[in-house]
C-alpha cells in the first residue's frame, strides 16, 4: 500500500476527481491549505527587506504570499500508483509555477474501524 498526497490548484478540483474516478480512486481525502514554492523570493529584494527598505519589503510582501491549494491523500494499491501519479499529472499540468506537487509514501497497515478489517482488505 502506499500513500499518495498531492497538492494541487484548487480551479482543478473538479476535473481531478473525475479524472481519478475513471482510473479507479474512489476514495480520498482533500484538505483547504495555502502554499507557496520556493523560488519566488529574490535573495536581492529580501536582503533590501532586511535592511529596512520600504519598497523592498512591500515587493517581498507579494512575493511570499501564500496561495490557496487542494491537498488530496489517498491510500491505494501498489499497482494503482503508476496510474494516480499519471492522472493527477496529466490533469493538474499547465507548465507553469503553482502546477503542484505529489508525494509518495509506504503504508505499514491500515484498518478499517466499522469492520475492523486490515491490510489491502481495508482499502
Amino acid at each position: 500500500m502506499k500513500e499518495v498526497i498531492a497538492v494541487v490548484r484548487m480551479n482543478t478540483m473538479n476535473q481531478t476527481k473525475k479524472a481519478l474516478t475513471e482510473v479507479g480512486v474512489d476514495s480520498m481525502f482533500a484538505h483547504e491549505c495555502q502554499g507557496r514554492g520556493k523560488g519566488l523570493v529574490d535573495s536581492k529584494i529580501l536582503a533590501g527587506a532586511k535592511a529596512g527598505y520600504e519598497e523592498a519589503i512591500a515587493l517581498l510582501g507579494e512575493n511570499g504570499k501564500l496561495y490557496a491549494k487542494r491537498m488530496l491523500t489517498m491510500v491505494v494499491h501498489d499497482d494503482q500508483v503508476d496510474a494516480l501519479v499519471q492522472t493527477l499529472i496529466e490533469v493538474n499540468q499547465t507548465g507553469k509555477p503553482g502546477d503542484g506537487k505529489i508525494f509518495v509514501l509506504p503504508v505499514s497497515d491500515a484498518i478499517r474501524v466499522r469492520t475492523g478489517e486490515a491490510g489491502e482488505k481495508a482499502l
